[in-house]
């Protein structure tokens, strides 16, 4: 089958017109629903202004909605800009300043309030009743397929256009005919994870189970319910998973792949999910936004390895790397740590794309991630990264969760705060100087805040802007 964004709604029927096409907590809709939906959704949303190069912003919960009304755009040959719901209306505001003045806003029940001031058609749930209307796709594509945004976690999110040629490429391979699959989605369709992995799962006519706010015990319920095959997570949501009371008592014969990205998979939490689910495949995936998600995998055996555990893989054809000394082209000696820099066909800009994470290579091809080079602190000079202060302190017996990050000093420039979760009672100065016999005194956490929970983002990435805050006392 090939595949065109704008007639993707005509493409879905094709193989089995009565399979489940999305599963959410409200209904099941099939294909022929879905299809009905997104030429009922594309009509009103024409009847609206959106035409070729229109941005439709979609602010939604993962679900019906969001997809039909992302499809439904592709149809018109507009972009889709799918805003995270939980921001407020000043954010989504400074997000439509930098990405453009929109033709028409969707949004789930709730979030109306977020788009009032833009003065631009508001659509919620009526957008997938039966219109009356030219449904037809537009006979042009535009120029970008999506529109995502960056997390923000260290500044204000940024617009990442997704060029049609590129989104299609992307999705292409799955358009081919496969086995039919469940694949239960639980991370934000805002995010590049959550909306690429239910594009491809649709385009490949499998079914969708949609969770639309993760929670580890109806995770679960939902896996043994409709014997979900793959899923993506982030290391967060697992190590809620195997955590919890029912993951004994829990069907989970079904589940064959779990792909996980977005941030680190401490090494121990890996080796107690093979233990506890031998049956399933961990497949690490390591990309951004910008390079339209994964550029490497592992492989279940990675995952077993206890080298290669620590790892994300090794790159997808077509995919070239380079690493350089931060901020210049030039590459550092082989095996050590600098800026990775990336050429693919995926890349949603032209040439090689700086990605500001600091990551080395080993010699059988292997990439260790060493954190974000915006993360790096800086103090009096000395400069590194988090990740391995964190890891000598999530080593001590105590410690169950930590998070660093650098706190403005005006004599250091920056010191070093951590906020850390205990499973026993623990003091700052013993935690701190199980760190100074493990790493270089001027990496040891000098402010230690003992939390209840580290601070994430809605993708379970640590968001060190909050634990500056909680280390700051909110200064």
């Amino acid at each position: 089958m090939t595949l065109d964004l704008r007639t993707v709604a005509d493409n879905l029927l094709v193989r089995d017109p009565d399979r489940a096409a999305i599963i959410d907590p409200d209904c099941t809709w099939s294909y022929t629903e879905l299809t009905n939906a997104i030429r009922f959704a594309a009509a009103r949303l024409r009847d609206a202004g959106v035409g070729v190069d229109s941005t439709v912003y979609v602010i939604a919960n993962p679900g019906r909605l969001a997809l039909t009304a992302t499809y439904a755009a592709m149809r018109l040959g507009a972009t889709p800009a799918l805003v995270n719901p939980r921001l407020t209306a000043e954010e989504v505001t400074t997000l439509v300043d930098l990405a453009g003045t929109g033709a028409a806003a969707v949004v789930g029940h709730g979030y109306a309030d977020r788009v009032a001031a833009l003065g631009i058609p508001v659509i919620g749930d009526e957008l997938v009743e039966p219109f009356d209307g030219d449904d037809s796709p537009c006979d042009e594509s535009g120029r970008n397929g999506l529109v995502l945004f960056t997390s923000g976690t260290t500044g204000l999110p940024k617009p990442v256009p997704v060029p049609t040629p590129t989104l299609t490429a992307r999705l292409a391979p799955y358009a081919e005919p496969a086995a039919a699959q469940m694949r239960l989605l639980c991370v934000p369709t805002h995010h590049v994870g959550g909306l690429i992995g239910a594009l491809v799962c649709l385009c490949g006519g499998h079914t969708v189970v949609v969770q639309p706010r993760f929670d580890p015990g109806e995770w679960l319920r939902l896996v043994e319910e409709h014997r979900v095959q793959l899923t993506f997570m982030v290391p967060t949501m697992l190590a809620r998973v195997i955590d919890h009371p029912d993951l004994a008592t829990t069907d989970l014969s079904s589940l064959d792949t779990v792909t996980y990205g977005a941030s680190p998979m401490p090494a121990d939490l890996l080796e107690r999910l093979t233990e506890a689910m031998p049956h399933v495949g961990f497949i690490n995936t390591f990309g951004q936004t910008e390079t339209l998600g994964g550029i490497t995998f592992t492989t279940p055996d990675d995952a077993r390895d206890p080298v290669h555990r620590e790892s994300v893989g090794r790159l997808i054809p077509g995919v070239d790397i380079r690493v350089v000394v931060p901020g210049t082209d030039d590459e550092v000696t082989p095996g050590d740590i600098g800026e990775l820099i990336v050429a693919s066909s995926q890349n949603v800009v032209e040439g090689w794309l700086h990605t500001g994470d600091l990551v080395r290579v080993d010699a059988d091809g292997y990439l260790y991630p060493h954190g974000r080079l915006s993360d790096t602190i800086n103090r009096g000079g000395e400069k590194f990264g988090p990740v391995e202060v964190e890891a000598a302190i999530r080593a001590h017996p105590a410690v169950s969760d930590c998070a660093v990050a650098g706190v403005p000093d005006p004599e250091m420039n920056e010191r070093v705060g951590a906020v850390v979760v205990t499973t026993e009672p623990l003091d700052a100065a013993a935690l701190q100087q199980w760190c100074a016999e493990r790493i270089a005194k001027y990496k040891t956490p000098e402010v230690v805040v003992f939390v209840d929970e580290v601070p994430l983002t809605d993708m379970g990435k640590v968001d060190r802007k909050a634990v500056v805050r909680i280390v700051t006392g909110g200064h």
